[in-house]
C-alpha cells in the first residue's frame, strides 16, 4: 500500500485549523500539525513533510523568519510551501521576504487549495527529475515509462556518445556540454513526430534513453545517426576531420589515437517476453551498448535474443 503524502499544517486559528485538518484527511492527506513558535524547522528534519502550508494572516514576523529560514535549507527546496494570505494583504505582499511557491486567500476556498495542492506537488516533481542541462525527464520519469511500456508495441532505445571522456577532457566542460544539448535536441526531433506513443529522457553525462513505436524505432534510431553525423563535424578542427582522430589520454591515462565522436544505441523491442521488468531492459540495453560500441563511428544494434 502506497504511503500517504504528508503535510505539515500551520494555521492561526484553532478551530479554523481542525476544520482544515479535516478536509486535508478526508482527501487522502496525513496532517503533520506545526507550531512555529517552537523549533520548527528542527521538528520538520525529524519528521519531514512533502508540502508545508502556512497561515500569514498574523505574526508575520516569525512566519517571514521561517519561510526565509526553510526555503535557505537544501533539504526543503523540493518541498512545495504553500501560504494562506488574507485579501487585504494578498495585493501588497513582498514576495521576495516570503518566498512561497503558491498561495491562496483566505478566507479557504477547498475546492482551490486542494487544487494548488496537487499543481504544486506534480511541479516540485517535474521541476527536481528533469535534467537540469537537457532540461529532458530523468531516471525517476525514465523508469516510469519503460514501467509502462513493457509489453507494448514499441521499443526503449538507451541511447550513448562514443568516447565522449577524453572529448570533454581536451576541448573542455563547456564544448561538452554543448555537445549534451545538442544530442537531447537530435533525439526530442526525431520521436516528436510520433506523440504520445514516444518519450525522450536524460539518465545523465552522456546517457539517454528514447521510446518509439516498434515498427519505426530502426528508421527513428538511424535519423537520430544521420542528424548527428551531419552537425560532429563543426566540433573538430580542419586536422581533426581529416585524420579522423585526435590524440587524448583514455579511461587509462594511456595517450592514444581516439576516433571522433558516434553514437551507440541499443534498441530493446518492448514485446519480447523476456523483458517484463524494467532492470531486465537495462541488463539488455548495457550488453547491446558494448556491441554498438565495438565499430568505430555510430551504430545500433536491436535485440533479437529471445531468452
Amino acid at each position: 500500500m502506497s504511503q500517504k503524502l504528508r503535510i505539515a499544517l500551520d494555521h492561526r486559528n484553532p478551530e479554523e485549523m481542525e476544520i482544515l485538518q479535516l478536509r486535508l484527511q478526508g482527501k487522502g492527506y496525513q496532517v503533520i500539525p506545526l507550531n512555529l513558535l517552537k523549533n520548527a524547522i528542527g521538528l520538520l528534519y525529524l519528521d519531514p513533510p512533502d508540502l508545508v502550508i502556512v497561515d500569514l494572516s498574523t505574526e508575520i514576523a516569525i512566519l517571514q523568519t521561517f519561510i526565509q529560514d526553510l526555503k535557505r535549507e537544501s533539504y526543503f527546496t523540493p518541498v512545495p510551501l504553500i501560504g494562506l494570505i488574507p485579501e487585504v494583504i494578498a495585493d501588497r505582499m513582498e514576495w521576495e521576504k516570503f518566498p512561497l511557491d503558491d498561495f491562496i486567500r483566505l478566507p479557504i476556498v477547498y475546492a482551490e487549495l486542494f487544487n494548488r495542492i496537487a499543481l504544486s506537488l506534480e511541479r516540485m516533481k517535474r521541476v527536481f527529475d528533469n535534467n537540469p542541462l537537457t532540461r529532458l525527464p530523468g531516471n525517476t520519469s525514465i523508469q516510469r515509462a519503460i514501467q509502462l511500456a513493457l509489453g507494448q508495441e514499441v521499443a526503449v532505445c538507451y541511447l550513448d556518445i562514443n568516447d565522449f571522456k577524453p572529448y570533454n577532457d581536451v576541448y573542455g566542460f563547456a564544448r561538452g556540454d554543448e555537445v549534451i544539448n545538442m544530442v537531447a535536441r537530435i533525439i526530442s526531433n526525431a520521436v516528436k513526430p510520433y506523440g504520445e506513443k514516444c518519450f525522450a529522457g536524460h539518465i545523465g553525462g552522456d546517457d539517454f534513453v528514447f521510446i518509439t513505436p516498434l515498427d519505426e524505432s530502426e528508421k527513428i534510431c538511424q535519423k537520430i545517426i544521420d542528424h548527428f553525423n551531419m552537425i560532429v563535424s563543426d566540433l573538430f578542427g580542419e586536422e581533426e576531420k581529416s585524420k579522423r582522430f585526435y590524440i587524448a589520454k583514455n579511461r587509462k591515462g594511456e595517450i592514444e589515437k581516439i576516433p571522433l565522436l558516434g553514437l551507440a544505441i541499443a534498441v530493446i523491442p518492448m514485446t519480447n517476453p523476456v523483458m517484463n521488468h524494467y532492470g531486465k531492459v537495462a541488463e539488455s540495453a548495457a550488453s547491446l551498448k558494448k556491441l554498438a560500441k565495438r565499430s568505430n563511428g555510430s551504430r545500433y544494434v536491436v535485440e533479437r535474443r529471445s531468452s
